[in-house]
């Protein structure tokens, strides 16, 4: 099948949205697509926006140049000049790109959230103007009813395209993202590493760059807590570029940012991921992130809250738990004991947790699911 492949950014750079565009590109290349990028598209506001802009500044609101008409319309206009001829399908990992665009073929569109579902629940997106939200939602709107498949990555997403934009449940389709940091391990090669694992010391991982979203304070208090009851801990922070502490607490390893583009970063976070016990993100706003595929491809179990898509991705007990948002830090700190007392317990946890990679959270299994799905329309 021939796709053509529409970011608003360049998908060929793994950096650009947490790498997400530039591997459901691979995913699609590897089910033997051929995959033509168009992206780096380009938009000029209007006059009126600008004073929109200024107007809603002095509002104390926020006006976003992206979710404007306008703009969807010159973006659906540099695509339509690009689109190849012989093309079979239009794919984008937004809505936003291919919102307006008229064109015969059909759109298929894969992504983590709608507008609906995002407002108020990042901050970025919590102080909105009404000419935002609007024409946000139209564009949405839009996109679902032009495409011929729209595809989530948690049931949490599709179910706020059919609340909110009453979109036909009949091509509402979900598919988990897959892991873009992978162990490369085998079953007998996991079980090494479980079996490897010390048992005196528990040590949690904390992978954020946001460390106020991630709840990291939450974090900090469970490592905290395990010690006050008398069970070795250490907390490891990996990614957080906003740390509150000039010297790291007790029970505390910051590593400071790591980039996976370095090899020593990538060495660095191996090592973390393979030594840890859980990893630990009691995030108070999330879609479906990455870092929890990523962090079963190593067997490692997840502690996280039941936010967002988190529940598609995180089953209980089967490769982790998911809280409650008002859990509190002592319920996290005692599920952790719990399991982490128990060593075939957690044995079985974290082989658990890597089945789950290796049946459902990985890009092979999201390109054959997803060509299987393009080749009904």
């Amino acid at each position: 099948m021939k796709i053509s492949y529409v970011t608003s950014y360049d998908a060929s750079d793994i950096h650009n949205w947490s790498g997400l565009g530039y591997m459901i590109a691979d995913a699609l290349r590897n089910q033997d697509h051929e995959v033509n990028l168009i992206g780096s598209l380009k938009s000029s506001p209007s006059a009126e926006m600008y004073l929109k802009k200024l107007y809603y500044k002095i509002l104390g609101k926020d006006f976003d140049f992206g979710r404007e008409l306008h703009t969807a319309r010159q973006y659906a206009a540099q695509i339509k000049s690009r689109v190849s001829s012989d093309s079979d399908v239009i794919f984008s990992p937004s809505t936003l790109p291919v919102s307006l665009l008229d064109i015969s073929k059909p759109k298929v569109f894969y992504t983590d959230a709608t507008f609906a579902g995002m407002i108020g629940f990042y901050d970025y997106l919590s102080n909105l103007s009404s000419s935002t939200i609007k024409s946000g939602n139209e564009l949405e709107r839009q996109a679902l009813e032009s495409c011929a498949l729209a595809i989530y990555s948690s049931e949490w997403a599709a179910n706020t395209a059919v609340e909110h934009y009453n979109a036909d449940p009949d091509k509402i389709k979900v598919v988990p993202f897959g892991s873009n940091v992978v162990s490369g391990k085998d079953l007998n090669e996991i079980r090494t590493i479980i079996n490897n694992k010390k048992h005196g010391e528990c040590n949690l991982l904390f992978l954020g760059v946001d460390w106020k979203r991630k709840g990291g304070d939450i974090a900090l208090e469970v490592v905290n807590i395990l010690n006050a009851n008398g069970l070795k801990a250490t907390l490891h922070i990996a990614g957080v570029k906003n740390f509150p502490f000039e010297v790291a607490p007790p029970h505390v390893r910051n590593y400071g940012f790591i980039s996976k583009s370095d090899p020593e970063g990538i060495m660095l976070m191996n090592k973390l991921l393979v030594e840890s016990h859980f990893l630990l993100l009691p995030t108070r706003a999330d879609c479906t992130p990455v870092v929890f595929s990523e962090a079963n491809s190593f067997g490692l179990p997840c502690i996280t809250t039941n936010v967002g898509g988190i529940p598609t991705i995180i089953r209980e007990d089967v490769n982790g738990k998911a809280f409650q948002i008002q859990s509190s830090a002592m319920e996290y700190a005692s599920y952790i004991e719990s399991v982490f007392s128990n060593w075939s317990s957690y044995q079985q946890l974290s082989l658990s947790s890597f089945n789950e990679y290796e049946s459902r959270l990985n890009w092979d299994v999201a390109g054959r699911t997803i060509t299987q799905l393009m080749s009904e329309l």
